[in-house]
This record gives C-alpha cells, structure tokens and sequence, in this order.
C-alpha cells in the first residue's frame, strides 16, 4: 500500500517536467497553472534558473518578493552572516494554515514534551526544513530552492494544494550568503557565451580558499552542534522553534560522481540514534529513487556517507527526533563540465536537486503520521532511557575561567539543555567540586541523547572509518573538571539555571578591585579573554610584563596569589595618566570573566616584588598569517577568527608567494597554521627575520616545511616498516585495502597531554593535564632539549574517539609541542591544532601564549 501511495505521489509530481530546454520553467517544474501575480524566477533575477549561477543579493531579493506577493509565504530573517548578508527562511503552507502559523506551530512543540499527553496527530502537519547550499561553491541547491519557492508559492494544481494542506515548509534557500556570493562571482565572472566544458578552464577552478566557506572559511556544515558562527546560531534558533520532522540538506561532490541519498553506511550510524530513524530513512529513501528513475538519472545510497558525528546538518536532527536527510549531487563546479558520465550541465545539477526536494515532500505527506508519531515517541521514551542509565548526570566547572564556562553554557542553551546549580560541595572520583563555582547537567531531560553523543568518552567502535571526526567530546574541548554522577547522587542538582540571568551575574562581577592605582595593576592570566585585555592595554602603547613565578598581595583583606602568566601594568612612565589607565581598564575588561587589582606598593606578601627580574618585558605581538595557494584554508580562517572576533587584534593575511615581497620586520610573530607552504617563494626571507628575533608559529604539516628547510631540528616518529620474507608472503583480499587504509587515518580523536606548567607555553593552566583535538599522523620525537617540550602525550594518549593500535603506539609519549631556536629567533612546532573548529576553547591559550610570550622563552630551553 505504502509503495502504491508514494509511486502516486512522485508520478503526479513530475509526470510532466519536460526533458526539453525550450521553456527553462518546465525543464524542471511540473507544467501546470502559475498564479501570475507572483512573479516567476527571470522577472526578478534577470536571467533563467540555471543559465547563470543566483547570486544572494538576486536570491535574497526574490524570496522578499514571493513573500509579498503570495499567501502561502512568510519571510523571517534569522541571522546575518559575517559579511553582514541576510540569511532567511520562508514558511510556506495553505492558506488557512498561515492563518494560524503560531497555533500549528506550538501544537507542533508539544509533540516534543517528555512528559506531555499524547498529542492527537491525526490533523497534524508535517513540518519540513528544506536547506540549501551550506557549502557556497555547491550552488545547485540555493537555485533549486528558487525553482521550489516559486512552485510552492504560485503552482495551482491538486497536488500543490495537498502538500501545502498538509505541510510546513521551511525553506532556507541559501545557508551560507557568504560562500555562495563569493563562488557565484567567480564562475559567472569567467563564463562564456560559449560553454566550456574542459575541467582546465579557469571557470571550473577557483581561486584559493573557494567558495565552499564563508568569510573566515570555516565548513558551517561542521558547526551545527557547536554553533560558532551567527549562521549557524540563528538557523539552530529556528530548528528549535519548529522542531521540524524531516531536514534536508543539498550538497554536491566530485563532477564524476552521480547523485546519493541518505541513508549512508549503516555501520557508522551514532549508537544514540534510534534504529526506527534510520528505518523511516529507508523509507523515504524509496521516494527519492522512484523520483530519480523518473528522470532517467543515476544515484546510490548506503555507501560513502554516514551518520556519526552530530555536528553535520544531516545528522544533528537525529539527535532530535527529526529525520536529518543528506543529499549530493555531483558537481559542475561552473556551467558545464566534462566528467566520466558524459557533459555535466548546471541545469540538470539543478533539477535533480528539485527532483529530491519534490520526493522529500511527497514522502512529508505519504508518511505523515509515521513521522508524526517517530517524533512523538522519541520524546516520550526518554525518561524511561534515562531511568534505565546507570549516569544521573554530570557536574562540571571551569576553575577561575569564567569566560570559558560562559561560553560553553551558551553552546548548551541554543541546543534547549537545562543546566542547574551544583547544591553542595561534594567530591567525585577523586575531584572536588565546590557548588560555589560549579553545576551539573541531569541526562533526564528533552536532549537525552543529544547530551550522552558529546559527553560520553567512547574509544571503541562498531567501525574504524569516519566521514568526519570520530570523537567531540564538549567537556574535553573546553578542558573543564567533570565528573559523571550516578544515581545516587541526582540530589546534588540543585535550582535551574537562567543563562541569560547567569551571564549578566558573571559579567557584572568584572571588575577593578581596589581603588585607583598610582603604582600598578595586575590580572591573572587564566581567565579565556586575558589575551583580549592584554592586547588592548598593549594597542594603546602602554608597557606591560609577566610574571615567570609566583607572587602575593594582601588586598581588601584577602590574600591574592598571582601564578606565573600574570600580567603587571605598571602606572609611572607610561604616555597616558593613572586616570587614563584606570578608565582604560574598565573599558578593556567589559564582557570579559578578567579581574584586575590594583596595588599601590611594589613589596609583595609572599613570592618576588614587583620589580623583581623575574617580571619580564612583553612586547605586543605584530602578526602575519601566512595565507594562499598551498596553505589549508580551514586552519588559517581558525587563527584569522580567533585573534580578529575574539582577542580584537590585527593580523595580517600574507600570500604565501607574496613573501619576498614584503617586509617582514614589521612583524613579530608569523603564524604559519598548517599546509605543503609549495607557493611559499623564500625560506631564507624567513631565515633572516627569525636571526633578528622573530617568533614562528608553525602548525602541523607547517612543521615539515620548517624542518625541511634547516628552521626546526625537529624529529618525527615514523611507522615500522615490515620487510621480512614472510611479511612479503602476505596476501589480502584486493576489497580490503580501503578499509584496512583507512584504520590508520586519525580523522579526529581527542589525546591526553601534559604540561610543563612552569613553562611560558603553558602559563594560565592550573592542571598539568590537558585534552587536545589530535587529527593526522604527525608525530614528533621528544627533542633532545629537556626544556623545549612543555607539552607531551601521556602514556596512555587516547581520551576519546578513534586511534588504532598501531598509531596509539607511536603517539604513545611523543611531543604535541617542541620549541626550536633558530638565531636570535623561535620556531615552536605544534603538532596539533589548538583552535580547531573555534570551539576547542581549551587549547586556545596555547596558540595565544605562543604569540604573547614566545619571545620571552630562554634560547637554553629550545632545540637547536
């Protein structure tokens, strides 16, 4: 019965779409009635869907337009993108049912209740999220969203209206403004009135970082979970509102590819995911296959994709009882491309993508009440999941670090997780928790599932491939104390807690203690926007130190102890007035979690005096990020954010090829964030700044380069190699190389390090262990210099994720940090990227404390 229902549905669908170009509307759209006071797509965009790739000030205008001239549709905007462009979705639906949108919508919520009543479903509507074009250079998607809105919004046939009867859309029809705006650019920039189809041609190769990213080059199909980016913030506020029942997500892939639909490797499925998800995947699954034979294309499912790590737009609903649903088509990366499969057009791009759009919502109409009552019973399964959990929960907080647990409350408040205050001190597996400072997370809450995926530390696996990271575990990322609770304990929850009300008590206890100074102030270093403070104070041409030791005031009554890392602003001789200073202070602590003190004697209660040489003389760090052709683009946008939105600091973007070009004495810090560095035109340039003094900071495969032009004396870790007689013997099946391969990737996991916490590296940490995102088969050898490693791996190097056998072995005590000498100059080598995602705020301080006091580090303690 169901295959008779949805064959039906996928006929009267597209039956009659056109195989012939004459009439570009009926290429991919059903040939039915239009209402004509809703403008089609080439009255407002100037050109047909697919003749020129939209850009988002063409897109964004015809989606206001459809909302002002037709019934069905709403536009809200939800966020704006770093580029300051809108990023929208439009509700579609009936008449009658927009007419009441918000009663649907909170009937529609309380599907979501744990412990709600059964809600009658038999009226319901389906609400559908429809996403397009996440990645900027896959624009197929954002123009088949046109094709869809206009359908949705001016089609007048039965079947349009059983849809909109029985559905909400959601459309989003362009995800990251940014990214599609720069690669729509691009490839419009260089067609020709002629197509080209020769995979050479300009057209079909962008220039670096591309359009997939958007402004500081970050994949925002990663960032779903984490939610770093105000894309990514606004659409997670929307998700929440409506709580849809099916999320799609158009992508494309490689120009020989076909066309796949989820579900993926069965395998790699999150082990939190419900197997009645992946069932009614399949299901819809049926759908998109009876659309795609319609039109004679080729597809696939079940392989190459998966749905592991939480963070992708596909795989984040099912964390929440919606069915997240990936599709990718292959590529034409311009207007046309040769490929294995024949002439790849854009258009036909495009109407594969209406074609799954379409199947998506007749699956929404077919299977209505299954996906009503999945949602239904997702919810209200999870208290008795959560009594049958031998974990009540966790309790967790961030030391003296304010702005970081702020932060990582944030993350939990835009997914909807309830958070409460830990109702007395209590010790946990050998730590200690004081409620002053510290919280839990119950697990007998709406986000169950969402809350065991990222806090649980899983090192074995079902399999030992993964699309994407294996391991992201929150608590870890942030390097915050945490401890599961069991049962027993469920009464250390104590009183809910309002973030909002939280944030504003945290931020209003930033302050100055103690009166105006005449001598000095002084801030600890452990607070995550110390380094914020610290550039503005030094952005003002004031001098500043640190402190490599430890030293104490009373002040107010209270013994303070300041821990090395601390920062001294001493008030006499500097080019503004103790008045000046002191506002300049408040000003620089605003929404920050820093605390300054003020001291007006130079004669400490315990430890060294002020004027100790102990203290030593910063500098302010000038920086260069060595960007372009050759660099990763990822990593470089990762340090680009995080010293440009969150530590407010200049840096300047170099081209790797550029480098002889310019001078480098301006600068005294050069990031080098990871890459081959091929385009990089001179190493001696670099030879000559380092000789002078210079710091350089060079990430993962950046180390290579480094060594292999005489900067770091560096060793790496290499894997055995097995030449016996009977290893030569050895035989596997041909089938088994992609599997057996791919064991030895690390794509993600997270490894246990520990400092050196006397080291300037390593000031601001208060625990000599420390969790780090390890991605990649880098290993470097302990340095011969005692001195010049502040951060190695333990032992036992695995915390969570994926690390074969073999690998753990070799990253089994090698050094995640080794800093080199090179003349007057530092080269300090991390083997793992500290910023990664920008969400790993635990290990930011790392890279920062690279950049403020690199320079400070004694020639004795490097590798030379």
């Amino acid at each position: 019965m169901r295959k008779a229902i949805y064959s039906t549905l996928i006929f009267l669908f597209l039956t009659n779409i056109s195989f012939s170009q004459k009439s570009n509307l009926n290429y991919y759209l059903p040939d039915i009635t239009y209402d004509k006071s809703v403008p089609a797509p080439a009255e407002i965009l100037g050109h047909e869907v697919g003749e020129w790739h939209v850009s988002h000030d063409k897109l964004y205008w015809y989606m206001k337009t459809l909302a002002e001239t037709s019934e069905r549709v709403s536009l809200q905007q939800y966020a704006r993108s770093h580029e300051q462009r809108p990023l929208v979705v439009l509700t579609i639906s009936s008449k009658d049912n927009m007419k009441n949108i918000e009663t649907i919508r909170k009937e529609h919520l309380a599907l979501s209740d744990m412990d709600g009543d059964k809600t009658d479903i038999s009226k319901m509507p389906t609400v559908v999220y429809q996403g397009y074009s996440i990645h900027g250079n896959e624009s197929s998607g954002s123009n088949a969203a046109v094709l869809m809105a206009y359908y949705l919004a001016a089609g007048q046939d039965e079947e349009v209206d059983k849809i909109l009867d029985n559905t909400i859309i959601l459309l989003d029809p362009c995800m990251n403004p940014d990214g599609l705006d720069r690669f729509a650019s691009w490839v419009n920039r260089h067609k020709s009135i002629n197509l080209v189809s020769d995979v050479a041609s300009r057209e079909l190769n962008e220039v670096w970082p591309g359009g997939r990213t958007n402004h500081y080059w970050f994949d925002l199909n990663r960032d779903w979970l984490l939610v770093q980016h105000p894309e990514s913030q606004g659409r997670i506020k929307i998700f929440h509102e409506w709580k849809p029942n099916i999320l799609t997500d158009h992508h494309e892939m490689g120009h020989n590819s076909t066309y796949f639909f989820q579900p993926g490797i069965a395998s790699r499925v999150n082990p939190m995911t419900p197997a009645r998800n992946q069932e009614i995947t399949e299901d819809i699954a049926k759908f998109h296959a009876a659309a795609l034979d319609k039109l004679g294309s080729f597809y696939y499912s079940g392989e190459s994709f998966d749905d592991f790590y939480y963070g992708k737009g596909s795989t984040y609903p099912d964390a929440n009882g919606c069915i997240g649903i990936l599709f990718e088509q292959a590529s034409s990366r311009g207007h046309l491309h040769d490929s294995s499969n024949g002439p790849l057009s854009f258009p036909f791009t495009i109407r594969n993508q209406v074609a799954t759009s379409f199947s998506t919502l007749a699956a929404g109409v077919a299977l209505r009440e299954e996906l009503l009552s999945f949602q239904q019973d997702f919810n209200r399964s999870i208290s008795a999941q959560a009594a049958r959990d031998k974990s009540f929960g966790y309790v967790f907080n961030a030391g003296e670090d304010h702005s970081r647990l702020l932060h990582f409350l944030e993350l939990l408040d835009r997914h909807k997780i309830a958070v409460h205050k830990l109702s007395q001190d209590v010790q946990v597996n050998g730590k200690q928790f004081e409620a002053a400072n510290s919280l839990v997370l119950p697990l007998n809450q709406n986000q169950y599932r969402l809350l065991k995926g990222s806090f649980e530390k899983i090192t074995t696996f079902q399999d030992s491939l993964f699309y994407d990271v294996s391991a992201w575990t929150l608590p870890l990322a942030f390097n915050l104390n945490y401890s599961t609770l069991n049962k027993a304990q469920s009464a250390l929850a104590g009183k809910k807690i309002d973030f909002q009300n939280f944030y504003n008590n945290i931020i209003s206890n930033t302050k100055i203690i103690g009166k105006k100074s005449d001598y000095a102030y002084v801030f600890r270093w452990d607070d995550y926007y110390a380094p914020k403070v610290l550039n503005k104070i030094q952005s003002e041409g004031l001098r500043t130190k640190v402190s490599t030791t430890s030293f104490g005031f009373m002040i107010n009554g209270k013994k303070e102890i300041f821990q090395p890392g601390s920062i001294l602003l001493p008030i006499q001789n500097q080019n503004k007035t103790s008045a000046e200073i002191h506002a300049l202070l408040e000003e620089a602590i605003q929404g920050t979690g820093t605390i300054v003190y003020a001291i007006d004697s130079g004669l400490a209660s315990d430890g060294v005096d002020l004027g100790s040489p102990s203290l030593l003389a910063l500098k302010k760090p000038k920086v260069a990020l060595i960007v372009g052709e050759s660099t990763r683009s990822y990593n470089a946008g990762e340090v680009w954010h995080l010293l440009d939105t969150r530590y407010g600091m200049q840096v300047s973007l170099i081209e790797a090829e550029d480098i002889n070009k310019v001078d480098l004495q301006q600068y005294n810090c050069i990031v080098m964030s990871g890459g081959s560095y091929g385009k990089l035109s001179s190493a001696n340039k670099i030879k000559t700044w380092l000789n002078n003094g210079g710091t350089l900071i060079t990430m993962l495969n950046a180390i290579k380069w480094a060594k292999s032009n005489g900067l770091a004396k560096v060793t790496f870790v290499e894997k055995e190699k097995k030449n016996s007689k009977a290893d030569v013997k050895r035989r596997r099946a041909y089938k088994k190389l992609h599997k057996d391969s791919g064991a030895q990737v690390i794509g993600g996991a997270i490894g246990a390090c520990k400092l050196d916490l006397t080291h300037p590296l390593c000031y601001g940490y208060a625990n000599d262990e420390l969790p780090v995102f390890r991605r990649g088969d880098l290993f470097l050898k302990p340095a011969n210099n005692v001195y010049s490693m502040p951060v190695v791996y333990t032992d036992k190097p695995l915390l969570s994720g994926y690390i074969s056998k073999q690998n753990q072995q070799l990253l089994k005590e090698s050094a995640s940090v080794i800093v080199c000498g090179y003349g007057s100059g530092k080269v300090i080598c991390m083997a793992d990227n500290p910023n990664f995602r920008a969400f790993w705020y635990g290990t930011n301080k790392l890279f920062a404390n690279a950049l403020f006091f690199g320079s400070i580090i004694s020639s004795g303690a490097t590798e030379k």
